[in-house]
């Protein structure tokens, strides 16, 4: 197998786990964790972001990255069609990973030093909003990467 294929599966596979997580908050969690009340809101998810600190996620989560940055590199070094659809993936994707540290993980922690103050009303107001929002703004994102993703190995005359 070619090495632009090989990093290509890799970042597919990576992508499309981290673009489903994304979407599975957006579709059920969040909306599911809505009709809670603010103890068991806030509880979940402090429980939910301790949980999804773990070995497979960070492969995934760091993987695509590497596997987007290796592909779109690979691409534009030897010249081929994919470069360009792979370049937009890694932009896409890197919004993500700006999003998530800079608006989603900080929301975490706060999330979670508000809860050990016993207000959880007030910790899920601060939290809830905008967490939802940014992760829709991600969702959208990872599918606009594995859409130029798509692109980029239909421009290798690949499925």
């Amino acid at each position: 197998m070619e090495a632009i294929t090989l990093l290509m599966t890799a970042a597919t596979v990576a992508l499309a786990g981290i673009g489903g997580l994304y979407y599975s908050f957006a579709c059920s969690v969040m909306p599911g964790l809505r009709a809670t009340d603010d103890a068991t809101f806030v509880s979940a998810m402090s429980r939910i972001n301790t949980a999804i600190q773990n070995p497979v996620f960070a492969l995934s989560f760091v993987g695509a990255f590497l596997a987007l940055a290796g592909s779109a590199a690979f691409s534009w070094a030897n010249g081929l069609a994919s470069a360009l659809p792979m370049s937009v993936a890694l932009a896409c994707y890197t919004a993500t990973l700006v999003i998530t540290f800079g608006v989603n993980i900080p929301l975490n922690n706060a999330l979670d030093l508000a809860a050990a103050s016993g207000d959880a009303a007030a910790a899920r107001k601060s939290f809830e909003r905008r967490w939802t929002r940014w992760n829709i703004h991600r969702t959208w994102l990872a599918l606009a990467a594995l859409v130029a993703l798509s692109v980029a190995w239909a421009a290798l005359g690949q499925p």
